[in-house]
């Protein structure tokens, strides 16, 4: 895909890389989640909040827009 779009799309995963180091982080701080509903629930909250980031958007205001669709 790089190769086709110059300069738009990077030719590493870099990029995802840096996003996931939050949460990569804050798991090997906490050892983990004992629940799934745990674990798929901080996912759904970061993936919300790191798209506002990523936009521009507010977090919170995206958050409130999320539960309120």
């Amino acid at each position: 895909m790089f190769l086709d779009h110059p300069g738009a799309v990077e030719p590493t995963n870099n990029g995802s890389e840096r996003l996931l180091r939050p949460a990569v982080i804050q798991r090997k701080m906490t050892n983990g989640y004992r629940a799934m509903w745990a674990a798929e629930g901080e996912a759904a909250i970061r993936t919300v909040v790191d798209t506002a980031r990523l936009t521009g958007s507010g977090s919170f205001g995206t958050i409130l827009k999320t539960i309120g669709a």
